[in-house]
């Protein structure tokens, strides 16, 4: 269901000019996704303080901070190309203290590529759909449906394939 306004604030940023609704979009989502940052590092801070701090202390929460701290820039970029992932995984690396020199960066990576895309194929994406939902809410909810089954069916495949290659045949040498 589309919220009040939402039509006018996309229809405001795709009539910019394009250099200008790059720097719009990359700095809505810079303040986003620091903002989730942010948050993740005041709710773990107040967790230290709390009875669970004992179990941050474990050999294994400190293996899992130093994992997300070394391979979290990495997952920090691709959430941008992922629906749903960025605001868990911004929230994750400020809990996990991730330094600001490998958080920044990656942010700035990730939010430039998340701006780029949305500037060139989700406006004319998110203006389509908007078009879709004004005039048929229901052809929306089967277009949804039907992309999500395809997803499924796709994943489905992902997985089948992996676990046929996952076991090594006999007659292979090693």
């Amino acid at each position: 269901m589309r919220r009040p306004g939402e039509g006018k604030r996309v229809e405001k940023i795709l009539d910019l000019p394009f250099e200008m609704a790059l720097m719009v979009l990359f700095a809505v989502v810079m303040l986003r996704v620091n903002a989730m940052y942010w948050i993740g590092r005041g709710t773990a801070a107040g967790m230290r303080r709390s009875r669970v701090a004992s179990a941050l202390r474990r050999p294994k929460a400190a293996k899992a901070q130093a994992l997300i701290q070394r391979f979290g820039p990495y997952a920090v970029v691709l959430t941008f190309l992922a629906v749903g992932l960025q605001t868990a995984v911004n929230l994750a690396a400020g809990a996990a203290k991730m330094p600001l020199s490998r958080y920044l960066p990656a942010a700035a990576a990730g939010s430039a590529i998340w701006a780029f895309v949305y500037a060139t194929v989700g406006l004319a994406a998110m203006e389509a759909w908007l078009a879709i939902m004004a005039g048929s809410p229901m052809a929306a909810v089967l277009l949804v449906l039907c992309i999500a089954g395809l997803a499924g069916v796709a994943a489905r495949l992902v997985m089948r394939r992996r676990r046929r290659t996952a076991v090594a045949p006999e007659d292979t040498v090693v």
